[in-house]
């Protein structure tokens, strides 16, 4: 067991799904105040989620993320109508999202859950917290998780 815990970092591609960019900031920082490295994709509404994972329109030549971190207040297509669309997609379904909302809303949570998040995560408004998060995320998935093959 301990030698799993210890094996080699992963360095996965994530994707975030935000439409504050006050929030990406934030994110990009905590990576960075993190020492992590991991490639951050930015896309800011539902829409340009699903082009992104599919590689169509304007992100034709995107490379798909090992990671989505996904926001449920999006303008036009809802966190929750991307998240559906992603583990209703045979090609897309083995990703794992994590829904990073501000919300805390039980039905938010719940829902998350039926649509098949993998983790739902309330983001925290303080800096350093939302850099432990981001730490964390990373930590799990790109050390202690098993990841589908890209």
């Amino acid at each position: 067991m301990t030698q799993h815990l210890e094996r080699a970092r992963r360095a996965i591609r994530v994707l975030l799904v935000e439409d504050d960019p006050g929030d990406v900031l934030i994110a990009r920082e905590a990576l960075k105040a993190a020492g992590l490295s991991m490639p951050l994709e930015v896309v800011s509404d539902g829409d340009e989620a699903l082009e992104f994972l599919r590689a169509t329109g304007r992100h034709a030549t995107a490379v798909r993320p090992d990671l989505v971190l996904l926001d449920l207040n999006l303008p036009g297509r809802s966190g929750l109508e991307v998240l559906a669309e992603v583990k209703a997609d045979p090609d897309l379904r083995r990703i794992p999202v994590v829904v990073l909302t501000t919300s805390g809303s039980a039905d938010d949570i719940t829902r998350s859950y039926d649509l098949h998040a993998n983790v739902f995560v309330a983001k925290p408004v303080d800096f350093d917290d939302f850099a432990r998060v981001v730490q964390q995320i990373d930590q799990f998935f790109g050390r202690v998780a098993e990841l589908p093959p890209r």
